[in-house]
C-alpha cells in the first residue's frame, strides 16, 4: 500500500515577484541552481542519526516540485514548467508542475503553495475567498479534487 498522491499545480503569478524570488521558484521547480539565500521556503528540517545513534534535527535544502521523467505511481511524466506571460492579456508567469508526493511532504509543500497564492492572479480567487492552486488526486482515486488555499490553510486531505 502507498499513500503517494498526484499534485498537480497550475497557477498565473502576478508580475511584481523580485529576481531573487524567480530564481528561488526556478530551483523549486528544477529550472535553476539553488540560490545561495532562500526567502520562500526557508527551513528543511530532516532527521539524521548521529555517531551514537542519536537523533538530530538538520537543515536539508530541497527543490519541492523538481521531479522528472516517468511517475513511479500515478502514470504519465513529471515535469514543471515557469514562462512569463509577456505580451498576453494578463501579465505575470504562467507555473505548471505535476509530480508525486507523499503526505509527509505536505507541510514544505503547503508553505510553497501559501505563497504561490498571495502571489496569484485574482483570475484565481474563487467565489468563497480560497484561491485554486491546482488539483491532488490519491493515486487510486479517478477523480483529482481541487486544491485550494483558504485563510492560510492547504486544503490537504484529512
Amino acid at each position: 500500500m502507498s499513500d503517494v498522491y498526484e499534485l498537480v499545480v497550475s497557477v498565473d503569478l502576478r508580475d511584481e515577484i523580485s529576481e531573487r524570488e524567480l530564481a528561488e521558484l526556478r530551483w523549486h521547480l528544477g529550472l535553476g541552481g539553488r540560490p545561495e539565500r532562500l526567502s520562500v521556503v526557508t527551513r528543511f528540517p530532516v532527521v539524521v542519526w548521529d555517531d551514537e545513534g542519536h537523533p538530530a534535527i538538520e537543515d536539508d535544502p530541497c527543490p519541492l516540485l523538481a521531479g522528472r521523467g516517468a511517475a513511479a505511481r500515478v502514470g504519465g511524466v513529471l515535469c514543471s514548467a515557469l514562462e512569463s506571460r509577456a505580451g498576453l492579456p494578463r501579465t505575470g508567469w504562467a507555473l505548471t508542475s505535476r509530480q508525486e508526493v507523499h503526505p509527509d511532504e505536505f507541510e514544505k509543500l503547503g508553505e510553497l503553495l501559501r505563497w504561490l497564492a498571495a502571489r496569484a492572479h485574482a483570475t484565481h480567487l474563487r467565489g468563497d475567498g480560497a484561491v485554486g492552486v491546482g488539483f491532488l488526486r490519491f493515486h487510486e482515486a479517478e477523480v483529482p479534487e481541487v486544491l485550494t488555499i483558504e485563510g492560510g490553510q492547504v486544503g490537504w486531505p484529512e
